[in-house]
């Protein structure tokens, strides 16, 4: 069975990367798009997600890439519309709504799939497998860019419930959470928020492992030139380096691995074979860290930022 897919919110990282792992990946098709400000190219159009639901009654699933902030309320007329969802990363702007929407996926008996499209970075797995057989004695992550360039003329990031700097930052909390092998609990947070924005340009936290290894991370979006995206494990038998978001991969320096990006591919398998079987894969460490920054986090106001 082929998927029959509409997809919601069709800004920068659907055009980038949604459309084109879609038209490499065999069991889906997109067939409708919602969008109040952009059109897709030989499909069907709608305004909004009530008039796509209205128009396609054969639709088997909906994409979801709007802003988080809203991500709940469509996320929860796609399913008791009886549709399997996949939803962008972050899942939702809350645990909780995420939990529910979980809830209710169960009930309905349909797929749910928040995606973390850094896990399927090239090198995160083979990462994974060879820190499993070792102890960690640190973890260091630098995440730095320029969100001028990833998020042109996009308010909603910094709105309360769009993320900040955790937007790309959430990405590197989702190979950390993957790639260890014992929950991760937040120590402390420094947040720093701009006079005239409501969320951060700018994150440090310290971490731990349930065993007491030691992570810190640092986020920052004011970064320009090359991008940062760097996470350090040294442990008893060696040091690892992921780079370039978890497609590079070194060990002691030397490298290992270096592929290209394929991760919104892989992330659409994921959901064709979760769909085959009405499986839910959902998973919200990335997420509750976040909501754990923003709890016990020190607010430091910074200098204004227009972006």
């Amino acid at each position: 069975m082929t998927i029959r897919a509409g997809l919601v919110g069709l800004g920068k990282i659907a055009r980038d990367q949604h459309l084109p792992a879609i038209g490499k990946i065999d069991g889906i098709e997109l067939v409708a798009v919602a969008s109040r400000n952009a059109r897709g190219d030989g499909v069907n159009n709608y305004p909004d997600l009530d008039a796509m639901l209205a128009g396609e009654s054969d639709l088997d699933a909906v994409i979801l890439c709007q802003p988080p902030q809203v991500r709940y309320a469509a996320a929860r007329q796609a399913i008791l519309a009886g549709k399997h969802v996949f939803l962008e990363k972050p899942p939702g702007a809350t645990v909780t709504e995420v939990e529910a929407l979980v809830a209710l996926a169960q009930a309905n008996n349909v797929t749910l799939y928040a995606s973390w499209h850094s896990r399927y970075a090239a090198a995160v797995a083979q990462a994974k497998a060879w820190i499993a057989e070792r102890t960690i004695r640190s973890i260091d992550i630098q995440w730095r860019e320029d969100v001028r360039h990833w998020h042109p003329g996009q308010p909603w990031i910094w709105e309360p419930g769009g993320f900040g700097v955790f937007d790309p930052g959430i990405n590197a909390l989702s190979i950390l959470t993957e790639i260890v092998p014992e929950a991760v609990m937040l120590l402390s947070a420094e947040l720093e928020v701009p006079e005239n924005k409501q969320a951060p340009i700018g994150a440090s936290l310290k971490m731990a492992t349930a065993s007491g290894a030691a992570v810190e991370a640092v986020f920052d979006w004011r970064q320009t030139g090359p991008q940062t995206w760097d996470i350090a494990v040294e442990t008893d038998q060696g040091s690892l380096l992921l780079s370039e978001g978890g497609n590079t991969l070194r060990l002691d320096g030397d490298v290992q691995l270096k592929a290209p990006d394929e991760e919104y591919p892989a992330m659409y398998r994921r959901f064709v074979g979760l769909v085959a079987e009405r499986r839910i894969d959902v998973d919200l460490a990335p997420l509750r860290i976040v909501a754990d920054a923003f709890l016990c986090g020190r607010h430091c106001p910074t200098a204004l930022f227009e972006d």
